[in-house]
């Protein structure tokens, strides 16, 4: 017998009863993340998969999907973890939950580019441990953030978002993506367009990551790209952990040739870096165990999405957040 919607981790209980109500779903009561073989046995059975970023679902998985497996109604902003081809040859929708997580991530964003030139998690550790003697003129000594530049590498809705959050604190913004953002967008903030992100980098005093993970965006900032910028920059990176060339910045950062990243995405998630760690504990990092878009209002409005999208589908028609196979190939953010 077919399930009609199978969801893979535990979701908002406000999303869950809003699924019994209307779905014959099965849930993840223990949050549990399933293993490829319960991947595999899931899609054979269910008219809809609702996974989420954790789970792989690849052509190997896909091959093996029932007859009656109509949708994919992914949990999460991005794709990345579907191949939408292998999902396109079988005749199975692929959508996923755009645009509800812009202000969140980039609040957070924010958030490491005041922590981490400011040191808050290092004095936030010294009252802890009880180490507070008394304010002294060069005690705990940061880096101002007003009058400095950021250059945001992919200007879409979030990198937008920050931009204006960074203006709101005096910065200097600066952008790199495939083409310059639209005049509505640029013109109020201000924004410089750098065709070059090699050129951008070497004058930025912090770089912010906000384009998707794609095969033409995996190690955009190189160990190359990465030592043009100042020793005094900084990297923040909430988008996904394989567009930094992760061992180059640890690297350049232990030799002091950058000041410091601040991370909530990494390369083999979720296991960190040890030598990451070490940094961090240095002040040289501020780590955040992907976080960045986690609110409660966030993660009941993407249910919300994965909720409409599957009765859209139900009742026969397209589903408002379909994902497209075999998008048109671009050129990278920066040859």
């Amino acid at each position: 017998m077919s399930t009609s919607v199978i969801v893979t981790r535990k979701l908002p209980e406000q999303v869950e009863e809003r699924m019994r109500q209307l779905f014959d779903v099965k849930l993840n009561a223990d949050d549990r993340p399933m293993t490829q073989a319960e991947l595999v046995e899931a899609v054979r059975h269910a008219r809809v998969l609702v996974p989420t970023i954790t789970d792989r679902i690849d052509a190997a998985v896909l091959q093996q999907a029932g007859p009656n497996l109509g949708l994919i109604a992914n949990y999460g902003n991005g794709t990345d973890n579907i191949d939408v081809d292998a999902a396109a040859a079988r005749k199975i929708l692929v959508t996923n939950t755009p645009g509800v997580l812009t202000e969140d991530t980039a609040d957070m964003t924010m958030a490491m580019i005041l922590a981490l030139p400011r040191r808050i998690v290092e004095g936030t550790k010294i009252i802890e441990e009880g180490g507070f003697g008394g304010w002294a003129p060069t005690w705990m000594m940061g880096n101002r953030v007003w009058g400095k530049r950021i250059g945001i590498v992919g200007m879409g809705r979030i990198g937008a978002a920050v931009a204006k959050r960074a203006k709101a604190f005096g910065m200097s913004v600066h952008y790199h993506n495939r083409r310059p953002a639209a005049p509505a967008i640029a013109e109020p903030l201000g924004a410089t367009y750098w065709a070059s992100l090699d050129q951008m980098l070497a004058r930025m005093d912090f770089v912010s990551i906000h384009c998707p993970q794609t095969p033409a965006t995996f190690h955009l900032l190189s160990g190359r790209r990465l030592a043009l910028m100042k020793p005094e920059a900084m990297v923040i990176n909430l988008a996904r952990g394989d567009i930094v060339d992760e061992d180059a910045l640890i690297k350049l950062i232990e030799e002091g040739k950058l000041a410091g990243a601040g991370l909530d995405v990494f390369t083999n998630e979720p296991a960190i870096n040890p030598r990451l760690i070490k940094l961090a504990k240095a002040g040289k990092a501020l780590l955040l165990p992907h976080m960045g878009s986690s609110t409660r209002e966030g993660r009941i409005d993407m249910g919300d999405k994965v909720v409409i999208n599957i009765r859209v589908f139900m009742d026969g028609h397209r589903p408002p957040d379909l994902v497209l196979s075999q998008p048109p190939v671009h050129r990278p953010l920066s040859a």
